[in-house]
Formats: structure tokens, sequence, C-alpha cells
């Protein structure tokens, strides 16, 4: 009987645990749906308060420039884009525009912030050559701000970290070493817990590690803004 209770007793507590992880899952995972509802303008000021209350935070991006280093008009571009891809009937692209671009002013402030970003980030042209042009320009300002240290891989580099070949990961954001946001094609995924986000670390250290920084990133930067005129429709 004593076995029993104590069967029991476990069995009680791994259930409550599983429902715990479930619930936890739940709010980690957000669906385009839920995104739509919520507004584009809402989806910027939500994350208001963890970057204005960021020590550190460490982007890895794959296939544009971070928002966080976005200009007026490719921020533009990007949220219309998204506002399509969503479904989104309501039109409030200049105003969530805004609340992007004062969310911004953080790059001004105490914070440390590191991203990387793989070359193919810099030559996706999802804008007018114009506003193209005029984003490539503003990293070149931004790699000079105290708080930014930018680094780029590049194409040709061998992608290879202690023996082992590195893949290309998701975009993802660390803040503070205390969270991870993932962004994935059917939504947004915030991950919190420790064992998860060490993980993250690790990736986010081996992609720093094949990354260029400084002059190097600035020739690639230039590399990009030169093709812009041969490749113009």
């Amino acid at each position: 009987m004593r076995l029993w209770c104590r069967i029991c007793g476990a069995s009680e507590q791994r259930t409550e645990e599983l429902l715990a992880e479930q619930s936890a899952a739940v709010r980690m995972w957000r669906t385009n749906a839920q995104l739509k509802r919520a507004g584009l303008r809402q989806l910027q000021t939500e994350d208001r308060d963890r970057y204005q209350q960021a020590r550190s935070m460490r982007f890895y991006a794959t296939k544009g420039i971070p928002g966080l280093l976005q200009t007026e008009a490719y921020a533009t571009w990007a949220l219309r884009s998204i506002r399509h891809e969503f479904g989104m009937e309501h039109d409030d692209v200049a105003e969530a525009v805004a609340a992007r671009m004062e969310r911004n002013r953080v790059l001004r402030g105490p914070g440390r912030f590191a991203i990387i970003l793989e070359q193919e980030a810099l030559w996706h042209r999802t804008c007018p050559t114009t506003t193209h042009r005029e984003q490539l320009l503003y990293l070149l300002d931004a790699m000079r701000l105290p708080s930014v240290s930018l680094g780029i891989i590049p194409w040709a580099r061998e992608r290879n970290v202690n023996g082992f070949g590195v893949w290309p990961d998701e975009t993802f954001l660390i803040s503070n070493d205390e969270q991870v946001t993932v962004e994935l094609v059917s939504g947004y995924l915030t991950i919190t817990t420790p064992e998860e986000i060490r993980a993250y670390i690790r990736a986010w250290e081996r992609m720093a590690a094949l990354a260029v920084h400084g002059d190097q990133a600035v020739a690639i930067i230039r590399a990009a803004l030169a093709a812009l005129d041969e490749y113009e429709s």
C-alpha cells in the first residue's frame, strides 16, 4: 500500500509537471493569427519596455536588417510586407513605424547591442533601390555608435568552428541572457527556460566566431552598396 501511494504521488507530481510544461509552451508560442489580431503597432509597443530595460541584446539575422537597425523607410516596407503576409485589414503601418523608430532610440542609451548578420541579409532587396541604399548607409553610421557591435558572416567564409561545420540558423534575439525570441514563418517563439536559452547563446557564439567586424565588415557593406546600381531594375 505504501509503495502504491508513493507511485500514485509520483504520478500526480509528474502530471502536474507536464501540465505546467504544456501551459508554458502555450504562452511561449504566438501564431500569425494572434499577431494579426493584435495589430502592427501593438506588436511594436509590447516589446518597448524590454528594449528600454535591456542591459544587453544579441541578434542573429539571416533574411534582412533587424528592426533595431532599420531606417524609417526600410521599416515601412518591412511592416507593409508583414501586413500583407498576415492579411491584416486594419492599416496601422505608419503608427507601427513611428513606434519602432521611438523604440530604436535605445541605441543612444546605456545598453549594449551585438548584431550578427549573414551577408545575404545585406543583399535581399525587398524594397526600392533608394531605400535599400539608405539602409546600408545607415548601417555604416550605426556601427560607430558605442552601444553597437555589428559583425557580418561573409559568403566565402569557411563555416568551421572547433572542427565542426556551422549551418545558418533561424533569426533570433537574446535579451539579457534571460529570454530568446525566435522568428519563424508561422509565428514567434519566446523562450525563457535556462537550458534552451543556453543553447541559443552557444549558437550565437558559433555565429560570432565566423563574423568579421570593423574594416572588413565595412568593406562587405560597401560592396553591397556598389552592386545596387549594377543590379538596379
